[in-house]
């Protein structure tokens, strides 16, 4: 075996091409390169392969040879690469295999969403087909009939935000816990949010002297969602939610910053300090206080049965590792945080034909999965043709651009250089008013003093998605827009909030006038973005069945549950409701566990 730095010097040169021969010509995948330097036991700790699904010891023999994710990015750095790839929102420990597989073509995670181009060794091209369930029928009965592999009191089905807070929250209620999760990466949608978490009557609005009441955050949900979200859940999410806010600052969050979404009557939207990107550093935090609570987190490990017994009470799942195989696992209660379906437009076509071919703001992993598992346990569902589109989606780097850089000040212009809806109403409204522009697409346009007002903005120019001007008539130049069009249009927008008073569009917050040079403007088109219906729960995050009782044992939270946003999600509620949904759903189980 290589020292790890002879073994680090061997590979940069291989990879560079320096080292001649024709055993370096043209490997196929990272195995057959890597047998150049020994055999199977160079990567894995035999040749039986990967003794577990996050691939520990393989992962170790990366970073031995070629440094941590830290040091990759310092080379990345040393390159000047626009855009790194080993420095991104995603949380968590990032496992090299996540991208350099070993006996498969290479393929960069991040493409699963953007597309950067990177110069990746041994790669394919990203690619992702849904995978039903029910497949190998055979070996999934085979390995029920073998019995379970462990044992633990909850199981709980997905790492984004709702899974995570339960894992965290089932355990300081006493509860041993496995989180399992299909992708190779954790957070879920939630990493990838960024606007901010709705809370009403908190400690930091008071702080700023914003006025606001849990009655009224309850009103505006229920009026965003058109009236048909359940009233108590409703009524859950915004009383307890700034219990939220300070659970998450016990833990370390930053969430002192508040701004305005789109549909929210008052400033409620929490986040980090100068308005960074929410659902990272939320999922983040959540991560590590589920690892410190020694929750056994499992990667590359997708659940595809839920398993009962004759009386219908939750047993365990039935678990596909991708790299071990079926196996079970014993429990008492089971948990479902797997997120919507937005990124399987199949699925999101087949509720709301309206949106086949829509790109999608989602995670890869958001296909639906979870919902098949506890449909065939048995499981109701509501609001399912529910689906909202996002109404700023950058078509350039497929980059979500949060609404906050609306409800900081930004307008919506068509190629017209002109307004033409209210930039803070609901996403349905405004994704519907972009669609009927020409082009089917808008231009955020804001200015410095917005862009200094929201630390997430730094990250769009990074990404090379945002145009700017040092003046309106550079920006509408550059924008091929009617310069007197879009100067009019600025100057008109700022005599509004000189008054106080959108006489043209009805905006009911104007936070700043658009007068600090320079000028920048996104192209932004509506992009599928979250599904508000789901399993049926009660106030308990129990699952109901479709005789209106409870499935014993079996728990939802997130977006894989229905009935809180109705027909359409306010901005800034999901990162509430998979906070409060999560934490009761840990608890929850965690009593029903203690119960038995």
């Amino acid at each position: 075996m290589f020292s790890a730095t002879l073994k680090r010097t061997s590979l940069a040169l291989a990879l560079s091409g320096f080292i001649a021969g024709s055993a370096y010509a043209a490997p196929e995948v990272l195995a057959d390169f890597h047998q150049e330097m020994g055999d199977c036991s160079t990567c894995h700790v035999s040749k039986k392969g990967p003794t577990d699904d996050n691939l520990t010891h393989e992962n170790q023999q990366c970073t031995s040879c070629h440094g941590t994710m830290d040091d990759m990015a310092a080379q990345d750095a040393e390159k000047k690469l626009k855009v790194s790839p080993h420095k991104s929102h995603l949380i968590g420990e990032i496992a090299c295999t996540s991208c350099h597989k070993g006996h498969e073509k290479s393929v960069a995670y991040c493409d699963a969403c953007h597309s950067f181009d990177f110069d990746l060794p041994f790669a394919g091209k990203w690619e992702r087909k849904f995978v039903p369930i029910d497949v190998n029928k055979d070996a999934q009965e085979k390995a029920i009939a073998a019995g379970p592999r462990d044992t633990t009191d909850v199981v709980i089905v997905g790492s984004g935000g709702a899974g995570l807070a339960a894992a965290v929250s089932a355990h300081n209620n006493g509860a041993k816990v496995i989180l399992l999760e299909k992708e190779p990466v954790a957070g879920g949608n939630t990493k990838l949010a960024a606007g901010g978490m709705n809370a009403a009557e908190t400690q930091f609005q008071a702080k700023l002297g914003i006025k606001d009441k849990v009655s009224t955050m309850i009103d505006d949900t229920m009026k965003g969602g058109r009236n048909i979200n359940d009233p108590a859940l409703v009524k859950e999410l915004a009383q307890n939610s700034s219990d939220s806010i300070d659970w998450l600052t016990s833990m370390g969050a930053d969430m002192s910053d508040i701004g305005r979404m789109g549909g929210a009557s008052v400033n409620r939207s929490h986040r980090p300090t100068g308005g960074a990107g929410v659902g990272a550093h939320v999922a983040q935090v959540l991560y590590n206080a589920a690892v410190k609570s020694g929750a056994d987190i499992r990667l590359n490990s997708r659940v595809v049965r839920i398993l009962e017994d004759a009386a219908g009470n939750v047993t365990g799942v039935l678990v596909e590792g991708k790299y071990t195989g079926y196996y079970v696992i014993k429990s008492k209660a089971v948990i479902m945080a797997t997120g919507g379906f937005g990124k399987n437009n199949d699925r999101v076509a087949k509720y709301d034909p309206a949106l086949k071919g829509f790109a999608a703001t989602n995670h890869p992993g958001a296909t639906g999965d979870g919902l098949d598992v506890a449909l065939a346990a048995g499981a109701d569902t509501r609001d399912l043709k529910y689906i909202q589109a996002h109404p700023t989606w950058s078509p350039v780097g497929g980059v979500m651009v949060t609404e906050a850089v609306r409800g900081n000040g930004a307008i919506l212009v068509n190629r017209e250089g002109k307004r033409f809806v209210n930039e803070i109403t609901t996403r349905d409204k405004a994704s519907a008013a972009i669609l009927k522009q020409t082009g089917a697409s808008a231009f955020l346009v804001f200015d410095d003093s917005v862009r200094k007002s929201l630390k997430k903005i730094e990250n769009y120019i990074h990404l090379g998605i945002v145009t700017e001007g040092k003046t309106v008539k550079e920006l509408a130049e550059k924008m091929n827009m009617p310069v007197p069009a879009l100067e009019k249009t600025i100057a008109s927008y700022n005599g509004f909030v000189k008054t106080g008073k959108d006489t043209e569009f009805a905006r009911p917050n104007l936070p700043r006038d658009l007068v600090s040079a320079p000028y920048y403007a996104i192209e932004v088109k509506p992009a599928v973005h979250h599904s508000m219906g789901g399993l049926k729960i009660d106030t308990k995050a129990e699952v109901m069945n479709k005789k209106g009782s409870t499935i014993k044992g079996l728990f939802a939270a997130g977006e894989a549950t229905g009935g809180v946003h109705g027909a359409n999600r306010l901005g800034g509620n999901a990162i509430s409701d998979i906070v409060t949904f999560g934490r009761i759903a840990g608890k929850s189980a965690a009593e029903f566990v203690k119960a038995k």
